[in-house]
């Protein structure tokens, strides 16, 4: 299978996890004209601040890796580059510069340099801006909702395709035993991959 397929079939899985956008551009296609790949250009520093992003998405846990061990810093640009429309691709880039803005607004601090309570908080405001602009059908902040669905959206896809997602995070069963879709879980116990 090919990481694509593989990809296209997490974010199925996940179903309702990941918006309507995100979906779509996964299962329209994920063939961009030569012209619209890397039509914005993410440095070393912006993939520093993704990966802080998404590992408050899906923080380390004593049971399994978080995001930013999982290579999400890394996976959320090349996705975006490699997969999404070039006027996608910037108003996520807008979106982004947006974040490192509200980050020194709220915080006076850059991104990478707030607390992992700041960011939470951050994160708690970005989400209750994404459900209210949804509410009203608002064009407010619209850049910025966008990065802010786009990045959760590609944080899931990103982790549970991983290996750490596939492994550690979910129970792995290389060799899948009958179909039961009301199987009784443990409490604490992982919910089930397979391979």
């Amino acid at each position: 299978m090919h990481r694509r397929e593989a990809l296209r079939n997490v974010a199925f899985l996940l179903g309702g996890a990941i918006s309507a956008t995100t979906m779509g551009v996964l299962f329209e296609s994920f063939t961009l004209p030569e012209n619209e790949k890397n039509f914005v250009l993410f440095s070393l520093e912006d993939e520093k601040i993704l990966a802080e992003f998404a590992d408050i998405i899906v923080p380390t846990t004593k049971s399994s890796a978080g995001a930013k061990a999982a290579g999400l810093g890394k996976f959320i640009p090349m996705m975006m580059k490699d997969c999404y429309p070039a006027t996608m691709q910037t108003s996520f880039a807008k979106g982004f510069k947006e974040l490192q803005a509200k980050s020194m607004a709220d915080f006076k601090k850059n991104y990478l340099a707030l607390t992992t309570a700041e960011k939470t908080k951050l994160m708690v405001d970005l989400r209750a801006m994404a459900i209210a602009q949804k509410a009203s059908k608002s064009e407010d902040n619209k850049d910025l909702v966008y990065f802010f669905t786009t990045a959760r959206d590609l944080t899931l896809l990103g982790y549970y395709s991983s290996e750490i997602g596939c492994t550690k995070a979910r129970e792995y069963v290389l060799i899948p035993g009958r179909y039961d879709g009301n199987a009784p879980l443990k409490p604490g116990q992982k919910s089930w991959a397979t391979g």
